[in-house]
């Protein structure tokens, strides 16, 4: 294999296409932090490459794993992973996550230097949290709790986290702000579980698709697009912010293009959903990062 097709066997395992869910929780908590004066450069940028990296080495071990445990085969609906497709080798996958994960902690510690202690405990619990998601004795993804681990880790701990690091204070505006992230980016694992409902019953990995069955999956996916609009209304009348915070309602003809599509597609072609909730979850995020600091 040529060192060109080796690098983008390493762009596909980190799937790129969902990398927006590491963005969208630093976006907004950093504009959470302009919107009351407290902002500084470098520590978004550091957060950011912490973010992405520990998404990143969440999805390598995820891809080990699966194929480990014979959860992900070459029948597979999603695009293709790259243990299963035999083009990265078990020792070079595992030697990517010891170095991804490694990596992720050096950088921390230029957080942890500047802002306190506090952000050691939450890296080191999140690096530990993207492991477990699919490894260990109890694999957060098989017991049903994967959309609980996104929910919090992308939602509320990575934006409350942002902007902790700019004012060292934990409110109940940094959480109010986190619900309609965590939200939308466990809108991306929803469909990702919705798609491969059957192959996951096979391997005995319990999602919650596979527990309570794709009607469920369905109503999840939609009551989580409406608690992120009611956000707004949370925002604007009990603390006090503009008229802008409701931008994120321009979006609202994409929710009704994706809570189609759910019903409506089908197998390979929920692809093409998955990659729209990301973007989705990435507009959101910008309409409500701008009405924030505006």
């Amino acid at each position: 294999m040529s060192k060109e097709s080796k690098f983008n066997s390493w762009i596909l395992a980190s799937r790129p296409k969902t990398l927006l869910a590491a963005v969208v929780p630093v976006m907004v908590g950093s504009a959470l932090a302009i919107s009351i004066n407290e902002f500084y450069l470098p520590y978004s940028i550091v957060a950011l490459l912490c973010s992405i990296l520990i998404q990143i080495g969440t999805n390598f071990t995820n891809d080990l794993y699966d194929y480990l445990k014979g959860s992900d085969t070459l029948k597979r609906k999603g695009p293709r992973r790259v243990l299963a497709s035999r083009i990265i080798s078990v020792k070079e996958m595992r030697t990517a996550i010891i170095l991804d994960f490694t990596l992720t902690f050096l950088l921390g510690l230029y957080l942890v230097y500047s802002v306190g202690i506090l952000i050691l405990w939450v890296g080191l619990f999140s690096i530990f949290a993207g492991i477990i998601y699919t490894a260990g004795p109890f694999p957060l993804a098989y017991n049903g709790l994967g959309d609980l681990f996104v929910f919090i880790f992308f939602g509320i701990i990575g934006t409350m986290g942002t902007f902790y690091l700019h004012t060292q204070e934990i409110s109940i505006l940094a959480f109010t702000v986190s619900l309609p992230v965590g939200f939308l980016i466990t809108n991306i694992l929803i469909v990702n579980n919705y798609r491969d409902l059957e192959e996951d019953r096979e391997a005995n990995k319990k999602t919650l698709a596979v527990i309570f069955g794709r009607e469920f999956s369905r109503w999840q996916y939609i009551a989580l697009i409406i608690f992120s609009y009611l956000t707004s209304f949370s925002l604007f009348f009990n603390f006090n912010y503009s008229y802008w915070v409701f931008l994120p309602f321009t979006t609202i003809p994409i929710s009704v293009i994706l809570i189609k599509m759910i019903y409506n597609l089908k197998g390979e072609e929920l692809n093409k959903m998955l990659e729209l909730s990301a973007k989705f979850a990435g507009l959101y995020g910008l309409c409500l990062s701008i009405g924030l600091i505006i």
